[in-house]
Formats: structure tokens, C-alpha cells, sequence
């Protein structure tokens, strides 16, 4: 395949090697079992399931928690995955998206569905009422990490060959949030797909406030409430990287016929560095239908 974005972590965010990367994936899913629990019921089957919230720092620190969301797709056969994050790169425009036709990581390389972004800038531009070249940049050789991060488990996890739907959010704003929720649905109606949101919680507070932050925050995903973590993020209550791109998955997820969202693992960087000083934290959920 031509055309490929050129990934600037392979080998520092996340093993270069494939075998290597492999092997620490499927490490984590299989070390990504619930506690044992008299009142939860078992996560439904992975055709069930619509979206996910998983974090996005380097493999050693979010790849264990993330194991937890991706873990409950597993075997899940999908034609897109609309990936949503938050740009920390890029000033280009409200929302990016990748000028590439396919991302690459040491596991394949991943076709970009340039069909449903050109459906989505369309949507976008009718929603913020911009121009089409305005509502969605295309950049290249990007430094973002927090799609590229995710694909390795969605390329272990998933059954066959699947296209993704990448957007990057610089506006985290309640209206961009809604117009691409909107847009979303659109782009993915009557298709099998998976909603993905990157994002990790808190930053760099010692850890009894980040576990405060990172609870409230959860909690508006576990009452599948976009706008309630929009307004937490706003008044300080809860902290969320990419709360835009949390929004925008939960408000699509809706349309698409969600109704229930569980949270399936919290944890932060001190649970690996050892250092609970300055910690960031890391949070996976599971959005479904009945």
C-alpha cells in the first residue's frame, strides 16, 4: 500500500519489533481479567458493543488498562473504526484528520476510510456552518500518538481487515463535540463499526486527587452522559485530556442505539513508575446496546 503515514513512536512509545509488540498485547488482554463480582453482570457479546473509552500514553502505562476496553471487543468483526482524540500537536484547525491513505505500525499497515471522512467533513461543515476545507484539515507526517497508540490492540483484537476513521479534535468545545457526534452517525449508519474515544483522565496531581478527578469523570461515562463530562471538565470537577473527543463518541454512540456504558478499569502511571507524586491517570469503558 502507498502512501503511509510514517509512525514517529514505533520503538519508543510501543515496541518496534512485531513479534515483540505482538506478544506484549496479547500479554496484556489476557492479564485483562475482571474481579470476581456477585452483583455485575458479564459485558455482552462484542457485536453488541458500539463504542469505547481507552487511554493513550506509551504501551508500559495505558496497555494495561486499555487491555480492558479492547479485551471486550475481541473476535469483533468491523468494517470502520471511527478513532477520536484529542490533537496535542496541531493548531491547523478545529478538527484533523490524517492527509495519509493508511497508517502503519509494526503489525500492518491500516487503510484509511477516505469515504466516510468525506462524508464527515461534509456533516461537519453543515453543523458549524463552515466551509467543507475548514471543517476537517487533512495534515501529514503528524506526531500524534493517541490514534496510532490504539491500533496495535485493534489490530490484534479484531476479526479480519477493518478501515479507520480518524479525528483528531483541537476544539474540545461543547458545539464541535455535538456537530461531530452528528457526523459520526452519519458516516456510520447501517455499517458494523466500533466508536473508539482516546483519552487519558487527570494530569499530574498527586494521586488522591487524580483518583477524585478520574472518578468523576468516569462516573459521567458511566452514565453515558456527554454532557456531563463536558461540564465537569468545565467547573474543574473532573479532568479529561480529550473530553470533546469522550463527548463526541458518547453523543454518537447514542444515535447509533447505545443505551448502557460500564466502566471496566481505572488505574494511573504510578501503578507502574511507582512514583504517586505527579501521576497521570488511565481509564477504559465499555458503551453498548441491549
Amino acid at each position: 500500500m502507498n502512501d503511509l503515514r510514517p509512525s514517529p513512536i514505533a520503538g519508543r512509545w510501543y515496541p518496534g519489533d512485531p513479534a515483540v509488540l505482538r506478544k506484549a498485547v496479547e500479554g496484556y488482554l489476557a492479564a485483562a481479567q475482571p474481579a470476581p463480582s456477585a452483583t455485575a453482570q458479564p459485558l455482552p457479546a462484542p457485536e453488541h458493543i458500539v463504542g469505547l473509552l481507552t487511554p493513550h500514553a506509551g504501551l508500559m502505562y495505558s496497555g494495561p488498562v486499555a487491555a480492558y476496553g479492547f479485551r471486550a471487543v475481541q473476535g469483533a468483526t468491523v468494517d470502520v473504526v471511527a478513532l477520536v482524540c484529542p490533537s496535542h500537536f496541531h493548531a491547523d484547525g478545529p478538527v484533523l484528520t490524517t492527509g495519509h491513505a493508511a497508517y502503519v505500525t509494526p503489525l500492518g499497515a491500516v487503510p484509511v476510510d477516505q469515504a466516510a471522512l468525506d462524508q464527515v467533513r461534509a456533516e461537519l461543515a453543515t453543523g458549524l456552518d463552515v466551509r467543507p476545507e475548514r471543517a476537517l484539515y487533512a495534515i501529514r507526517n503528524d506526531q500524534e500518538h493517541a490514534i496510532e497508540i490504539e491500533l496495535p490492540f485493534l489490530q490484534c483484537v479484531l476479526a479480519g481487515d477493518f478501515q479507520l476513521l480518524p479525528i483528531m479534535l483541537r476544539d474540545q468545545g461543547d458545539e464541535t463535540a455535538q456537530a461531530l457526534g452528528q457526523a459520526l452517525v452519519h458516516a456510520l449508519a447501517g455499517r458494523r463499526s466500533l466508536l473508539v474515544a482516546s483519552s487519558d483522565l487527570s494530569h499530574y496531581f498527586p494521586q488522591p486527587v487524580a483518583e477524585r478527578l478520574d472518578a468523576s469523570m468516569l462516573g459521567q461515562v458511566a452514565a453515558f452522559s456527554p454532557e456531563g463530562v463536558l461540564d465537569i471538565q468545565a467547573r474543574g470537577l473532573g479532568q479529561a485530556c480529550g473530553p470533546g473527543a469522550i463527548a463526541a463518541v458518547l453523543w454518537a454512540a447514542r444515535e447509533l442505539g447505545a443505551s448502557q456504558a460500564r466502566v471496566v478499569r481505572h488505574a494511573t502511571s504510578g501503578d507502574v513508575s511507582g512514583d504517586f507524586d505527579q501521576v497521570v491517570g488511565y481509564g477504559a469503558a465499555v458503551i453498548w446496546k441491549n
